[in-house]
């Protein structure tokens, strides 16, 4: 409830007063001047005009006085008088649930009703920093992650030691790390350019590569997805294994590329004599042409011959 201001105003009976009282009291003494609520006489009393009717000051603490929602008495008129949330104190009540510390002129906060001064709020309430123990005042800038909190400038990367602040970050353990410091301490490196594998990549021979440095040896084609064979520990695509190192048809002179494994070249059987190979194709009777594959033939220098061609000779 609002109220006019408070007024103190005393009325005097004698109208033998100088010139200034007479002003102060207007009223002749013929007209009665009571509290509107006891109706006993103001005259030569304080008195408080709320609403444009007199009180006398007990009626006017009983009727328009506030509670104390600590100490369950009412805040006189002439009392400092504080209020939170519709709730009122006196100056002196309106102190820390904890440590009853004056909250007159201190921050403070609620919990369940009960006022707590900045300290104890944050000794019982806040969390605390796991870097330096010590509390994360309410409002300041703070980092979580799995459970924990920190300062925002005590959260920092375990190889370097600045502040992770919003950057991306690697925990290992209990550590952390920046992104940099964690490639360049723990990520693999690529065998071939020697360095860090931040994703992705291939696996040969359990080394890691990138997939860009995993090439044919040869040609320099990327072999990632894609079939290949090795000499020498050296990767190589099908074309350049053929044309290099494949044993040649006697016949076509193109390269066999025979069951080596089913990874590389996935089937093709060839036929082999002395130091000669050919494609099964290509493995004919060098005067009729007839396929030799399983069937007995005669060598006549560098030729192969069917039995009835070596007969007809």
């Amino acid at each position: 409830m609002t109220h006019s201001p408070v007024i103190y105003l005393e009325v005097n009976a004698n109208r033998e007063n100088d010139k200034e009282e007479k002003q102060i009291c207007t009223i002749p003494m013929a007209d009665r001047f009571d509290c509107d609520n006891c109706k006993e006489s103001l005259y030569g009393r304080k008195y408080i005009q709320s609403d444009e009717s007199p009180y006398c000051i007990p009626c006017y603490d009983s009727l328009f006085s506030n509670t104390c929602d600590e100490c369950k008495e009412l805040i006189g008129h002439d009392a400092r008088e504080l209020f939170y949330e519709d709730r009122h104190y006196h100056e002196h009540c309106f102190r820390c649930f904890r440590c009853d510390r004056s909250l007159a002129d201190e921050p403070f906060t609620s919990q369940d009703d009960a006022l707590l001064c900045n300290d104890c709020y944050c000794n019982e309430f806040s969390s605390k920093c796991v870097a330096c123990d010590k509390i994360v005042m309410p409002g300041t800038r703070k980092l979580e992650y799995a459970g924990s909190t920190w300062h925002e400038g005590c959260f920092i990367c375990h190889s370097c030691g600045q502040p992770i602040g919003s950057k991306s970050f690697i925990p290992d353990k209990d550590e952390h790390y920046c992104v940099p410091c964690y490639e360049e301490k723990f990520a693999p490196r690529c065998t071939r350019c020697k360095k860090t594998l931040a994703k992705g990549g291939v696996t040969y021979r359990d080394e890691p590569w990138h997939k860009e440095c995993f090439v044919c040896t040869s040609c320099k084609t990327q072999l990632a997805g894609q079939h290949f064979t090795s000499r020498d520990d050296s990767p190589y695509c099908l074309k350049c294994f053929g044309s290099l190192y494949a044993k040649k048809c006697e016949a076509c002179g193109k390269p066999i590329t025979g069951k080596i494994t089913s990874l590389c070249f996935g089937g093709g059987k060839y036929i082999s004599f002395e130091d000669r190979q050919w494609h099964q194709p290509c493995f004919t009777c060098s005067q009729c042409s007839v396929s030799l594959v399983g069937v007995g033939f005669f060598p006549d220098g560098e030729r192969i011959l069917c039995r009835e061609c070596h007969m007809n000779l």
